[in-house]
């Protein structure tokens, strides 16, 4: 019984041998513009950007980037009923990255990133639910988006300019 046990482990332990981890590179977990970039953006007023911005790149330290984010919003209805009330609405958010370089004066990268989401508006009048519930769409969206294009920049060289 015990010749089977040793064994079995040696056979695990030869089997676990060429594990490769997946954060073996650091490069996916750093954020190449935290603390190196100064962030401006325009378009829509979203209350949630002035939160989310310093977590996602620091209080600028270094001054070696400018980023500008331009973001536009469009409505479409989706579904509308036989009395043209709307019982579904999709926003959608296209924000506009542009990434320059202030060592070398020129704009080192550029990308257009979509977010989505769909809400089905519950009366015509205010209604606390339907926009709780829209904010908390807006605050997801934004982070998502925001996610996307810091782990896009992790495969972009963003020191050459385009």
């Amino acid at each position: 019984m015990k010749n089977i046990y040793i064994s079995y482990v040696l056979i695990f332990l030869v089997s676990c041998t060429e594990v490769d981890f997946v954060y073996k590179e650091n490069k996916n977990l750093i954020n190449a513009l935290y603390q190196k970039v100064e962030v401006s953006y325009s378009g829509i007023n979203l209350n949630f950007m002035n939160s989310y911005l310093p977590m996602f790149f620091g209080q600028n330290k270094e001054d070696v980037f400018n980023l500008s984010i331009n973001i536009k919003e469009s409505k479409v209805k989706r579904s509308v009923e036989t009395n043209q009330a709307t019982s579904k609405l999709r926003y959608e958010l296209k924000f506009y990255y542009t990434l320059k370089s202030n060592v070398k004066d020129c704009v080192t990268y550029e990308k257009e990133l979509v977010s989505y989401f769909s809400i089905s508006p519950k009366s015509s009048g205010y209604n606390y639910g339907t926009d709780s519930s829209i904010e908390k769409k807006y605050e997801l969206a934004i982070t998502e988006n925001l996610n996307r294009f810091v782990s896009i920049l992790s495969d972009v060289d963003i020191d050459n300019c385009s």
